[in-house]
C-alpha cells in the first residue's frame, strides 16, 4: 500500500497526472488500469482520473502485480511476405502491436504468427518470441521474425552490423529544399516527456538516417528514408528536429489529421541475407490504401 499527500503545489492537477508525477516507476496505463480498478481512494474514496485536486486530500493506492506478458496464439489476419526454414517477413499493418505489453495483451502480430506458425524463435523470451526488431504501433509494413534460435542470432548480428537495408517513405509537413540530405544526431529518451524519444540534448544513443526528396507538394514533400542504425522513433525524432515532422504524428509536433488516423510512415522494403540459404532477399511492402488515398488527394 502506497500513502501519498497532495500539497498547494498540486491543486488543480488532475489525479492521473499526480500519479505520474509521483509514481514515476510505474507506467502511465498501469496506473490509469488502477484508478479504474478502484485501486486509488482519494480521502478513501475511488475517484475518477480526471478528478482535480484541491490540495490537501490524502491518496491511497494498493499496486496490482501486472498480468503476465506469455504470448499465445490468437487466430488474427496476418499477410506474409516471404517465409523460409529460418525467417518470416511480414505486411506489419497500421495500429496492431508487435508484441505484448503494458495494456496490450492479446491482438498482437507474435499471437497471429504462434496461430499460423505454432513455434518462434525463444530467444527474445515468453512474451517476446521471434522478435528480432519493431515497428512502432502505427508504423506498418516489412517486419522480419525469426523462426528459430540459430536465425534469431544470425539476423541480429546482421542488423547490428548494419547489414540489413531498410527503406522506409514518409509524408512530412512542409516542402523540404534539399534533395538529399543525412541527420546525424544521437538519440535519448526525453528527460522530461517520457512518452518521447529527443535528439535535442546531444545525448544519447548515435543515430543515423538518410533522405531523399520523392516529390515536393505545395505544403508536404513525400520522401525515401533509409535508416543506418535503428532506435526507438528515430526518422520521426529525426525529421521533427529537422522542422519536418512525420503527417498524422501528434507527438512529435504535427498536427492531428482525423483523416488518416496514424503515421504516414511505411516500411517499404528490407534486404537480409536469409541465415536458411546465405542468399540476400529483399522483401517489398506495398502502400497501403489509405496511405496512397491520403497522397492521391494531394495530386
Amino acid at each position: 500500500m502506497l500513502q501519498l499527500q497532495a500539497t498547494s503545489a498540486d491543486v488543480g492537477l488532475r489525479l492521473d497526472h499526480f500519479l505520474q508525477k509521483h509514481l514515476p516507476q510505474f507506467s502511465r496505463s498501469r496506473l490509469k488500469d488502477w484508478i479504474k480498478d478502484g485501486r486509488v481512494l482519494v480521502a478513501s474514496r475511488p475517484a475518477k482520473a480526471s478528478l482535480q485536486l484541491r490540495g490537501h486530500e490524502g491518496i491511497t493506492v494498493e499496486p496490482a502485480d501486472p498480468p503476465p506478458l506469455n504470448a499465445f496464439a490468437e487466430d488474427l489476419p496476418v499477410e506474409i511476405l516471404y517465409q523460409d526454414p529460418a525467417v518470416i517477413a511480414v505486411d506489419k499493418p497500421s495500429g496492431m502491436v508487435v508484441h505484448a505489453g503494458a495494456g496490450h495483451y492479446s491482438g498482437t502480430l507474435v499471437n497471429a504468427l504462434l496461430h499460423r506458425f505454432g513455434g518462434l524463435s525463444t530467444i527474445g523470451g515468453q512474451e517476446r518470441p521471434g522478435v528480432v526488431h519493431r515497428l512502432d504501433r502505427y508504423t506498418s509494413g516489412v517486419l522480419l521474425v525469426a523462426r528459430n534460435d540459430p536465425a534469431h542470432r544470425a539476423l541480429a548480428r546482421q542488423f547490428s552490423s548494419r547489414q540489413v537495408r531498410k527503406r522506409y517513405v514518409t509524408l512530412v509537413h512542409g516542402v523540404v529544399k534539399q534533395q538529399h540530405g543525412m541527420i546525424d544526431a544521437p538519440i535519448e529518451r526525453d528527460p522530461i516527456h517520457r512518452t518521447r524519444m529527443t535528439c535535442r540534448t546531444g545525448r544519447g544513443r548515435p543515430a543515423l538516417t538518410e533522405y531523399t526528396v520523392a516529390r515536393r507538394f505545395n505544403a508536404y514533400t513525400y520522401l525515401n528514408v533509409d535508416l543506418h542504425t535503428g532506435r526507438t522513433h528515430q526518422i520521426r525524432v529525426h525529421l521533427a528536429s529537422i522542422g519536418h515532422p512525420v503527417v498524422g504524428d501528434p507527438l512529435y509536433g504535427a498536427p492531428r489529421n482525423p483523416a488518416l488516423n496514424r503515421y504516414f510512415l511505411h516500411a517499404a522494403r528490407t534486404a537480409f541475407v536469409s541465415p536458411a540459404s546465405g542468399v540476400e532477399v529483399t522483401v517489398e511492402a506495398q502502400l497501403p490504401p489509405e496511405l496512397a488515398g491520403f497522397l492521391a488527394t494531394l495530386e
